[in-house]
């Protein structure tokens, strides 16, 4: 696991996974086990998970955000100060959203579908940048 914020934006590389993802919060009473999600958060509302655009649908929910999703493939600490910080400012200057999504090995990126390409080449220009 790498903590330095140097070391870990030489390293980032961005990867690109396939498929559109939706961000759904569930109707009152659902539980995340009702449906296939990569994510789910519980929050004083109720439910917000993550899961690809088909399984929205199949389920009948309605979209909140549709993403494409960008996985840093470094092996991040949890414990690094500053890549959130880094990564989202970066995107930001290029007028692109971002929902990241911490998790125990890597960090997940979430940005508006149609800035899925423009978001990766910003991505790789930090990495080079650094």
């Amino acid at each position: 696991m790498i903590a330095d914020l140097a070391q870990l934006l030489r390293s980032l590389r961005p990867a690109l996974q396939p498929g559109t993802w939706a961000f759904v919060a569930l109707p009152v009473g659902m539980a995340p086990r009702e449906i296939d999600c990569i994510a789910s958060f519980r929050e004083a509302e109720g439910w917000s998970v993550i899961v690809t655009e088909a399984e929205a649908a199949r389920a009948n929910l309605p979209v909140l955000f549709l993403a494409a999703w960008i996985t840093l493939e470094v092996h991040s600490d949890l414990y690094a100060v500053g890549l959130t910080a880094a990564v989202s400012s970066a995107l930001a200057a290029a007028g692109i959203s971002c929902n990241m999504v911490a998790a125990a090995r890597h960090d997940h990126l979430f940005v508006p579908i149609n800035a899925a390409q423009a978001a990766l080449e910003r991505l790789l220009q930090l990495q080079r940048d650094s």
